[in-house]
């Protein structure tokens, strides 16, 4: 029996399942009593009603990405795995790229459910969990004290430029620095890989030029939404660009690698 059929077995639904079902429950409980609060001290019911249609409206479209997320790793790392990543704590851009470099660092030449074995599979899903759960103890650490300091009067200084509601905070800016890191650093590697003639002196579009090409109309995508939101004014559009994005870049990569 192959190793996706057996990281398929029921057991594993069964695991996967009933966190994602404790997950579920939590953010009902959350939801009723955040409902609930705001009844409570005078919010307009009617327009609570209205934010979470609104809400659960747009989160339909971005859904739909990680949902792609999960459809693709599924493939090489059988389906309850990725099904609870992307539905508990895992990022979309996270869990793909992390996979995929855990991939390649034990030697099956990236995610392949022909060359997955049981111990490729336990270190690829021991790195992405260990990698993504700093979050979770620094938020047990330190977010208490963090939201306290939030809420303090920040004095300004008359020989210093007034921060302005524009300017992004220090965790917007290394976030955005680290997120181009990685893309830099996937991007240059077919970049290298074209310059340089190829994979053993072998020139291949589909391992080269067609990650290029995808990449430069994912971009492209992520740009007329920002510019659409921008000119518009529609901030609703910021829920729906990543996934748009990776939709339209996905259909490139079919089309480009179907006629080129």
């Amino acid at each position: 029996m192959s190793v996706i059929s057996e990281l398929g077995r029921p057991v594993f639904y069964l695991i996967c399942g009933g966190i994602v079902l404790f997950v579920a429950v939590i953010c009902v409980v959350f939801a009723v009593r955040a409902y609930r609060a705001g009844k409570a001290i005078g919010m307009d019911v009617s327009k609570m009603r209205r934010a979470v249609i609104a809400s659960a409206t747009f989160a339909v479209l971005p859904s739909i990405g990680i949902l792609l997320g999960v459809i693709a790793l599924s493939g090489s790392l059988g389906t309850p795995w990725p099904w609870l990543r992307l539905s508990v704590i895992g990022a979309l851009h996270y869990e793909t790229q992390v996979a995929e470099a855990a991939a390649e660092a034990v030697g099956t030449g990236g995610l392949s459910a022909s060359r997955m074995t049981a111990e490729a599979f336990s270190t690829i899903a021991l790195v992405m969990s260990i990698c993504i759960m700093w979050g979770m103890v620094f938020a047990v650490i330190s977010c208490k004290a963090y939201s306290r300091k939030l809420l303090e009067p920040k004095p300004v200084r008359k020989d210093k430029k007034k921060r302005g509601p524009d300017m992004m905070a220090f965790g917007d800016t290394a976030m955005t620095a680290m997120f181009i890191g990685l893309v830099s650093t996937y991007i240059g590697s077919y970049a290298g890989t074209f310059i340089s003639g190829g994979e053993g002196g072998r020139l291949s579009f589909t391992g080269s030029l067609l990650p290029l090409a995808v990449a430069l109309v994912g971009a492209l995508a992520m740009g007329g939404f920002t510019l659409l939101r921008e000119k518009k004014k529609a901030e609703w559009i910021d829920g729906f660009s990543v996934a748009g994005s990776m939709l339209i870049a996905m259909t490139a990569a079919i089309f480009l690698g179907k006629i080129l």
